[in-house]
Parts: C-alpha cells; sequence; structure tokens
C-alpha cells in the first residue's frame, strides 16, 4: 500500500460518489409485525420516490406486497406517516395519488374503501370485533377553509355505511388506539397554536357494540404537558410518554386513574411527532416493555420489566433507533450507528441476537474513508452549551499540504423541533471523503436534551438557532480544526430558514446552500398547510399581533446585509414551503450581483424524493463551493449555472 496522495481539502478523490448515495439505496419507514411475519415501508428514489410495503416471513425472501402504480404514502399532516397497516395478512393503506384508501393481500389486487381526493385518511387500526378501520381523517372538502380533523371508522362489512365519526371538534388527531378487548379506544388532540411536543391531551372512551363512543374523558396531558405514543399492554393497561418532568418517559395509567412513571431518567423515551405512527416502545409481554431511549443525542434500546421497573440495556451498536415492534420472541426496529446505515433490525429476545432483515444500501463503504463523528458540547449565548456532532475530513489515499485547513461545512436540520444524529449518513461522509469538516448541530430547540433545551428556541426561532450555528463554527474553527476563512452553511425547510437568516444577519460565514428554506415568514404564516399554519405563533410570536418580529427575523427583507454566495434548491410542488420563498430571495440576490444559483425540481415536494434530484442537490452544492473557494474537483459533476459569478 502506497503513501497518500498529498492534495487540498475539497480535492480529494471519494468512493462515495451521489451515483452511490442514490443508486440502489431505499428509505426505511413505519414497521408493522403480524403472525410472525415483518412488514415495513421503502421510499424508493428509483422508482420516482414511490412507497412500497414490503412483507417478509421467518426465513424467506422479502416481496412487494403495494404493486407498481401504487405508492403507500398519506398526506395527512403533508408529512404522512401511518401509511399502512396489516391484519391476518390484509394490508390497509393510503395511496399518494388519489388520498384514497386502500385493501390487498399479498396475493390480490388493491381494493378501494374510499373514493374522494378530498378525505385523507392516516394512523389506521384494525378493529377486528366490529370488523372496521379506525383512521385519523382530514377532510378538505371546503375550498377556502382549513381542513378539519377527525377520527372515524371505515367498515368492511357489504351493505353498510361506509363511514362513521368517531371523534372530532379539536385542530387535530392522532394515535387512535384500540385496547386488546377492543371495548376503549385512546387518543390524543390538541388545538392551535400548539404542536404536539408543546402540548396535547390523552383521551380514553368506551365503545359500544355498535361502535359508538360514549364516556370519553381526558386522562393526562394539557397546553404545556406533550404525550407521545398512547399504547395498550395485552392485558388491557394504558401506557404513554409524557415529559411533565422535563423529560419524555414513560408512564402508565393505573385503575384509580392516577399516573404512574415507568423508568425515571434524564433520557428521552419519545420523539417530536411530526410523522403519524412513530413508535419507541412495544410490548413483547404484559411483564416485558421493548424500548428505545436518547441521551444526549444517541439511542440506545433496553428492555424494561413493568413489575419491577427494571431497565435493562442491550448491548447493541446502534446509536439511532425508532419504529420499535416486537410480539413475545422478538422486537424490530429500524436502526443505524456511526459506521452502519440505517437498517431493519430484528433481536431475539432470548438470546439477544440480531439479524439485519434489510438495509437501505446493500453497497459496503470502506472504513478508510468513513469520518467517525465526535458530540461535542460548546459554549453560546446567554452563557448556556449547545450540542452538535463534529466530522473531521477522512480519506484513507488523501493527506492535505501541511499547515492546510479544511473548509468546514456546517447543517442545520429542520423541523426545527427535530435532531441530528451520529448515524451514519452518507451525505455527511460524501463531504468528509473529500477533504471538507462537518459540524451537524443540534442547535437549541432540538430534541433529545430535554424539554427545556427544546423550548429554548420559542418566540426566538431566526435568534437561538443561528447562534448556536455561528457559535459551533467559531468553536471548530477556533481549536484549529477548520478553516474559518472557508466556513459555509447548509440546511433544508426549517433548516433552509437557519440558513439563510445566518448568511443575512450574521458576519460568519462565506457562503451557504438553501434547500427549500423559509426566507420570509409572513408569506410562510399566510401561504402553508394547517398542521404548520400556527406553528410559529410559539416559535416567533402571534400574527399579527407580533408582525415586527416576523419582518425583522425574515431575511429578504434584509438582502443589503447580505455579502455572500449562496445557492437554492427548490422542489416546484412543495405545499410546506412553496417555490417564492426561495425564488423573492433569488430574484434579491440577481439585483445585488451577488453570486446565485438557483435549482427547481419539477415533480418534488417538500424534501427530494426521486435519485436524479438527490445527485443533483448533492454534487451541485459541491460545484458551487469549488468555484466559490476555487478548489479543484478530483472528479468531473454536473456544473451548475452561478449567475454573477
Amino acid at each position: 500500500m502506497g503513501q497518500p496522495t498529498v492534495a487540498p481539502y475539497g480535492s480529494w478523490k471519494s468512493p462515495i460518489t451521489s451515483d452511490l448515495i442514490v443508486s440502489a439505496t431505499v428509505g426505511l419507514g413505519q414497521i408493522a409485525l403480524d403472525r410472525g411475519d415483518t412488514y415495513w415501508v421503502e421510499l424508493r428514489p428509483s422508482e420516482g420516490g414511490r412507497n412500497c410495503v414490503v412483507a417478509r416471513a421467518p426465513g424467506r425472501q422479502t416481496i412487494d406486497v403495494t404493486p407498481p402504480g401504487f405508492n403507500a404514502r398519506t398526506r395527512v399532516h403533508e408529512y404522512g406517516g401511518g401509511d399502512f397497516v396489516v391484519s391476518d395478512g390484509v394490508v390497509t393503506f393510503s395511496n399518494f395519488a388519489d388520498q384514497c384508501v386502500y385493501r390487498q393481500t399479498v396475493l390480490t389486487s388493491p381494493e378501494p374503501l374510499t373514493f374522494s381526493e378530498k378525505l385523507r385518511y392516516s394512523d389506521f387500526v384494525m378493529d377486528e370485533r366490529l370488523m372496521r378501520i379506525i383512521a385519523v381523517r382530514e377532510d378538505h372538502s371546503a375550498e377556502g377553509r382549513e381542513a378539519v380533523n377527525a377520527i372515524v371508522s371505515l367498515s368492511l362489512i357489504m351493505g353498510e355505511n361506509r363511514e362513521s365519526l368517531l371523534v372530532s371538534g379539536s385542530d387535530f388527531y392522532s394515535s387512535p388506539r384500540l385496547s386488546p378487548d377492543g371495548t376503549r379506544l385512546t387518543w390524543l388532540a390538541w388545538n392551535h397554536p400548539n404542536m404536539p411536543w408543546d402540548g396535547c391531551e390523552l383521551w380514553v372512551g368506551e365503545l359500544g357494540d355498535d361502535g359508538a363512543l360514549a364516556r370519553s374523558r381526558r386522562v393526562a396531558g394539557g397546553e404545556e404537558e406533550s404525550i407521545f405514543q398512547p399504547g395498550w399492554s395485552p392485558s388491557g393497561v394504558l401506557y404513554f410518554v409524557s415529559d411533565r418532568s422535563n423529560w419524555w418517559n414513560l408512564y402508565r395509567l393505573n385503575t384509580d386513574g392516577s399516573v404512574e412513571a415507568m423508568c425515571e431518567m434524564e433520557a428521552e423515551f419519545g420523539v417530536p411527532q411530526w410523522l403519524f405512527g412513530m413508535s419507541t416502545y412495544a410490548f413483547a409481554s404484559d411483564e416485558q416493555i421493548v424500548c428505545a431511549y436518547n441521551v444526549r443525542g444517541d439511542w440506545s434500546l433496553a428492555t424494561l420489566d413493568a413489575r419491577s421497573k427494571r431497565l435493562e440495556k442491550v448491548g447493541l451498536p446502534y446509536t439511532e433507533i425508532a419504529y420499535v415492534r416486537a410480539d413475545a420472541r422478538r422486537a424490530v426496529f429500524r436502526a443505524a450507528s456511526p459506521t452502519e446505515r440505517l437498517a431493519v433490525v430484528e433481536l431475539d429476545l432470548r438470546t439477544r441476537e440480531t439479524a439485519v432483515l434489510r438495509r437501505s444500501s446493500e453497497e459496503a463503504v470502506d472504513g478508510g474513508y468513513v469520518s467517525r463523528p465526535r458530540a461535542v458540547e460548546f459554549p453560546t449565548e446567554a452563557g448556556r452549551t449547545a450540542h452538535a456532532f463534529f466530522y473531521a475530513p477522512r480519506n484513507k489515499d488523501f493527506v492535505a499540504p501541511e499547515g492546510e485547513r479544511p473548509p468546514l461545512v456546517v447543517m442545520c436540520h429542520g423541523g426545527p423541533t427535530a435532531a441530528t444524529s451520529s448515524r451514519l449518513k452518507l451525505d455527511v461522509q460524501y463531504w468528509t471523503s473529500r477533504g471538507i469538516a462537518v459540524l451537524d448541530v443540534n442547535y437549541g430547540g432540538s430534541t433529545g436534551y430535554g424539554r427545556e433545551y427544546r423550548r429554548r428556541l420559542n418566540g426566538e426561532w431566526g435568534v437561538v438557532d443561528v447562534d448556536d450555528c455561528v457559535n459551533g463554527a467559531k468553536y471548530v474553527t477556533g481549536r484549529g480544526e477548520a478553516d474559518g476563512a472557508r466556513c459555509v452553511i447548509t440546511g433544508g425547510s426549517g433548516g433552509g430558514f437557519t440558513t439563510l437568516n445566518a448568511l443575512t444577519f450574521r458576519d460568519a460565514f462565506r457562503a451557504g446552500a438553501s434547500h427549500f428554506g423559509i426566507s420570509d415568514l409572513k408569506v410562510f404564516v399566510g401561504d402553508t398547510h394547517k398542521f404548520e399554519s400556527r406553528y410559529l405563533d410559539r416559535l416567533v410570536g402571534p400574527y399579527p399581533e407580533r408582525a415586527e418580529l416576523y419582518f425583522e427575523r425574515s431575511s429578504i427583507n434584509f438582502t443589503e446585509r447580505l455579502s455572500c454566495p449562496v445557492i437554492f434548491f427548490q422542489g416546484l410542488e412543495d405545499k410546506i414551503v412553496p417555490p417564492n420563498q426561495a425564488e423573492l430571495m433569488v430574484e434579491a440576490l440577481r439585483r445585488k450581483r451577488l453570486p446565485v444559483a438557483y435549482v427547481a425540481f419539477e415533480g418534488e415536494q417538500h424534501g427530494f424524493r426521486k435519485a436524479e434530484n438527490i445527485k443533483r442537490a448533492l454534487d451541485g452544492e459541491l460545484y458551487f463551493y469549488s468555484r466559490v473557494f476555487g478548489f479543484p474537483l478530483a472528479e468531473e459533476v454536473e456544473p451548475v449555472e452561478i449567475e454573477n459569478l
């Protein structure tokens, strides 16, 4: 083996190409167990971003359930999730194109249950006792008015009235779950301006023999308490996750109505409910709970004894765990580690052995090109501490000239009430294997560090997040781990808002990339969908009462302060951040004659799902920075048109 080649940072040739990232790569989503079989959702960029429900029987190959032409993806809340349910081999799912509900088996074609694209359904649960599906419905029938959300049932009996209303009156609903005997229903409800992680209510109602709901009562939650994932034990005890202690911990409801903590610790057993159908715990039996929890950004899996409340950590290498499901024999979940990409993993609860059922990609990456993340805590404004993962450049074939420091890409996640993790992300390794350092920031407002940390962003979005990204960059460059003259910032959606504000109101970065980012909060308030239409009441302030804040935090109003190049990537069918958000900003940069590039994608919504567009965005951003900073690329990539450069 020869000596590494000396080449400038950013110019290293890497096997982690955009083609590798999108080729034979699938997204892995919702998981379900049924009669010993395992089902999950695969998002396939190579099939135009289609969501396919797949099934795997023990010891057999994985097979597709939903055929070509069907896309198992709901648009409730626009973000979707909870796209399907399976019971006795019958799959019920929402189809993206028409938003109708279909049922099928592996051997049969999908048959419709509903027939209106104005009615969207999600978060399905099977009611075996009364032969019906219970779901969250979002009604878009009234033109020019806000959609109406409710919990409904869809009868599976021919000749019966197909749809019945069960719960209504609140702005939002999620997580309808039936008790094992089918006589009780629990659900979550919340109202504007709250998001579910701000505060929501946990309800329980009794179901009569006719399926109607009676004697409903709120048992937990409220305006300032967030409840996540209510679920019934096999014997019918109601469990749920609550942040009442500052941390999302697991609780159960006793027969006398009291609430009992199951495992009090400074850890998060919940996540922000951006999607339906999310799960961090499941019942292997009445006594054994399989659960995932997050400590300072890293996830672990454990078993919890429901009698003794003893938590036993399972020794696994994974640092991101989601969609936990279990039965008496096994637990199945989606997981990844700093060196392993996302996979559907099965754990034998007796032997503690694991088996990978499906990897997001079978393409192996040589560890010599993989940068391991280092969790960092750094000082930020008001004497506080913020969190991030730092990735140093790594490529076994190259070293930089002596004394050179690498460029730094600061990544700010979307949400903004979300979090990044330390799992292997090839879009991060794409940069580090080319000699570019990455700081992946969990700014104040991110989840995984308790409710108080999450609420730092309340009233301060566009300030706290920007401060933390700026201070993170200063921390890394101050330690000599990156070049302060070649710092850039990038983010998507809410992270794009942070990016644009950092570029406009601070002088810490020399360039940036906005992926479907928000530039005008006022337009966002008036032009977004129901789920997020009041999100900014807490993050910024009520509108129009605090209109001055919306003006002050919107980069579009202060383009005269911009003095560096920016590239924009935008889906033209995005309903969450409409294209005019990017186009207004691009036009302003044109007028200032600053270097600017605009890459728009036909047919894409919020986030890019098609392989060719994911590739284009990665390579386009790299090309943009190479032109801005003048470093040569080791391989040719498709150029983007950069105006004013």
